[in-house]
């Protein structure tokens, strides 16, 4: 019986254990299957949208749109996030070496998922570390970010992350995964991608960084909002050296260099990346506005639009940086000691800086710049009301300010604010190359920050005498003269109804001198304005004006005789194309500021075509250039050559310059000494400077100061000396080239012809020397 009961025991066991198997292989597999459907439907998207084929191939990077000069360097770039693209040969080596020894041991030996990591997650619960590999970081941050705190969802997250990873290790590299990697992570401080990261901290191209400043950069990878050299610089040093203890146990660094380094304090060099700072700022913000216009008019393939803020195109610009450097610092060291001088003449000036204006309409200006204030536009917003705005801008407050000594804390009005930034002198320089129409310099004023009007495309200023040329070339056109052709220096007017003049017209010289029989080489070096008139008056405004415009002026310009002496408003941009226009043998060339567009491939998706026209014949133009360059030999912008002083020489930054090679160039000073020009020309490169207050009110008193000899030839003089120092930027020392059988008498040693000239006469009150 005892057996009996055994054996039905054994049998018992053993069906036991036969259900059980069967229960545990029934579960397993149906785990296995449950899990399995997991994983297709979560790769078919029913657990949230999974990226496309088309999305691996090219994911959503968000890139900045980089800004770069004709000799390679990036000036800036347009972003919402600051991220620049590297290739894997642009990451230095020991940053890689850092990343996969921190981050990603066995990196070369998964296949996106880490067994061993997971394992060791799994049944440690997490507290042995995560297992995300570098692969499924970079699907994380590509494609989801950091996701639910929520433990469903998570669990969710993260089996997508491991599809996705699987796939970007099937569509990519192991090289360009870690490219990848290090493009899209947010570093802070507006940097994205190790690039940005070593601009922003170290202003550093990445392949400079030393072994420890790439530390800090892998150790940032951790967490870059607690990991922050800038906020938590213990913290930081105390992460470098745990990635430098990952380097030594990988064997990449020794002990005694892991000492070494782990000793080294954090050292910065923090310079944040925006808009508003950085080389050709100006120009930035005229390529913005014309990129704006350009995307409205050039589609993706797709027929979507361009973001410039997102879509990581290449611009590449004619500017070349080096040159953009020597014109910014021109415009610094001279106006910087300019401003000196103004400011010490405004000191006896109750009505600083306006001269000669009534209260009435100082109240009109001051108020015109309240209105145009973001305060005013702020206050708006909360509906004050303007009584209300108005007390508040003469209420005390602290502030900061520009000086050119550095920008100064200070507790003062509003109202005082914009009074003392009325002072200060603004400048626009443009420098062309006027075979090709290449813009290889754009200074649009002395501060972006704080002076946001770019006065060389934005801002048309009265031209005084710089506009003479137009008038001289007119008349050696139409009438068939020479540079050595003379005319009288004498009273002149030009009668009601001739012209449409409304009332006689009487030009007068700035010295009121007259100087009898002059060359009209002569009468433009010295700016003499009765010879400008007598031009005018036997050509007539309307040939001018037609001629004006052929040279690429786009401003209206009044049907007046007055015209001669500069009564016309134009920009920077337009003068120095029409300048260009002489130095080009007489073809006009459109100011041209970009040579290509690329995509984020490399793809070229814009090429502009060069606009070109002619307008004088190469006699014409040559005679021109002889004319400009009397102004430098020995007329109103001789102090480019000679080597003693002059009254107010102090302000005539970097002189003497001492210049011996060919020079064509005009002074130009509008009335009052609002505007103080000058325009000059070698054979290869045309630039034009302006220098003057925002308000035409706001001026020097004394035509010492104030004309384009003293305001803005220095500037064309510094900048030209720093050029020249520079022998790669090859800016020619040559004379002009010289037509073959040139058929115009240039060569003044004896006057050709005296030309007739009892017409009437004209000239409202001078427009300048």
């Amino acid at each position: 019986m005892a057996i009996k009961k055994n054996n039905n025991q054994t049998k018992n066991i053993d069906k036991d254990i036969t259900y059980y198997k069967k229960k545990f292989w029934k579960i397993f597999f149906y785990g296995m299957g449950a899990v399995g459907l997991f994983f297709l439907f979560a790769s078919w998207g029913l657990f949230g949208s999974m990226p496309s084929f088309e999305d691996l191939e090219n994911p959503d990077s968000n890139l900045a749109t980089e800004i770069i000069s004709a000799d390679g360097v990036v000036l800036g770039k347009y972003f919402e996030k600051n991220r620049s693209q590297l290739k894997y040969s642009d990451l230095p080596k020991n940053l890689v070496q850092a990343l996969i020894a921190t981050e990603d041991a066995r990196f070369y030996e998964h296949s996106g998922i880490d067994g061993r990591g997971t394992l060791r997650a799994i049944s440690s619960l997490g507290t042995s570390g995560g297992a995300s590999t570098l692969t499924q970081q970079l699907a994380k941050q590509l494609f989801h970010g950091e996701g639910s705190k929520f433990l469903p969802f998570r669990i969710v997250q993260k089996i997508k992350e491991w599809i996705i990873a699987i796939r970007l290790e099937r569509q990519y590299t192991k090289n360009e995964i870690i490219a990848m990697y290090c493009n899209v992570y947010d570093f802070g401080n507006n940097s994205v991608g190790v690039s940005s990261a070593a601009k922003t901290y170290f202003s550093k191209e990445p392949k400079d960084l030393t072994i420890s400043e790439s530390a800090i950069l892998v150790g940032m990878f951790k967490n870059s909002g607690l990991y922050n050299p800038i906020r938590n610089p213990q913290g930081v040093k105390n992460r470098r050296n745990v990635v430098l203890l990952q380097m030594e146990k990988g064997k990449i660094i020794s002990k005694e260099e892991k000492e070494r380094l782990q000793s080294l304090p954090i050292k910065l060099n923090f310079k944040l990346e925006t808009h508003k700072d950085g080389t050709a700022t100006y120009f930035r913000e005229y390529l913005r506005d014309y990129m704006k216009k350009w995307a409205e008019e050039n589609k993706k393939p797709d027929g979507s639009d361009y973001d410039i803020y997102k879509d990581g195109l290449k611009i590449y610009t004619t500017i070349d940086s080096r040159m953009q450097l020597h014109a910014e610092e021109a415009v610094t060291a001279h106006m910087a000691n300019l401003q000196e001088e103004f400011f010490s003449q405004s000191k006896d000036n109750k009505n600083a800086p306006f001269v000669n204006i009534s209260s009435v309409e100082t109240q009109r200006i001051l108020n015109q710049a309240m209105k145009s204030s973001s305060r005013w536009a702020v206050m708006k917003s909360m509906d004050k009301s303007d009584e209300e705005i108005i007390k508040s801008f003469s209420e005390k407050t602290e502030m900061t300010v520009f000086s050119w000594k550095g920008e100064k804390d200070t507790i003062m009005t509003p109202l005082d604010s914009i009074r003392y930034y009325k002072h200060f002198l603004q400048s626009g320089l443009m420098a062309m190359e006027p075979q090709t129409g290449n813009i290889k310099a754009w200074v649009g004023g002395i501060n972006y920050k704080y002076f946001q009007y770019d006065h060389v495309g934005q801002g048309a200023r009265q031209v005084g005498s710089t506009f003479k040329p137009f008038v001289y070339a007119t008349a050696i056109e139409q009438l068939n003269m020479s540079p050595c052709d003379s005319i009288i220096d004498g009273p002149f007017v030009i009668r009601k109804g001739r012209h449409h003049v409304t009332e006689d017209w009487e030009p007068r010289n700035s010295d009121n001198k007259y100087r009898g029989m002059v060359t009209l080489k002569r009468g433009l070096a010295n700016s003499i304005n009765t010879v400008s008139a007598k031009l005018i008056d036997k050509v007539g405004p309307e040939a001018v004006i037609d001629l004006t415009h052929k040279l690429g002026v786009k401003s209206e310009i009044v049907n007046q005789p007055s015209i001669a002496l500069g009564a016309v408003e134009i920009t920077v941009e337009d003068m120095v194309a029409a300048y260009s226009t002489f130095a080009n043998q007489g073809v006009y060339m459109k100011p041209q500021f970009i040579s290509k567009i690329e995509d984020k491939s490399g793809v070229i998706i814009y090429e502009p075509i060069p606009e070109s026209h002619d307008v004088l014949n190469k006699d014409i133009a040559y005679a021109v250039i002889k004319l400009l360059e009397g102004v430098t030999e020995g007329g109103s912008g001789d102090r480019l050559r000679t080597t003693g002083g002059g009254n107010g020489d102090n302000r005539w930054t970097g002189y003497p310059y001492s210049f011996k090679n060919p020079i064509a160039g005009k002074t130009g000073t509008t009335q009052n000494q609002s505007d103080g020009w000058f325009m000059g020309m070698v054979p290869n490169l045309v630039t034009g400077v302006w220098v003057g207050c925002e308000d035409r009110s706001a001026r020097f008193k004394s035509i010492t100061y104030g004309q384009g000899a003293t305001a803005a030839l220095p500037v064309w003089g510094y900048f030209m000396k720093l050029c020249y120092a520079d022998p790669a930027l090859k800016v020619s020392k040559e004379g002009f080239e010289r037509p073959a059988n040139l058929s115009i008498k240039v060569d003044c040693y004896v006057p050709r012809k005296v030309v007739d000239t009892t017409a009437v006469e004209q000239d409202t009150e001078e427009f300048e020397l």
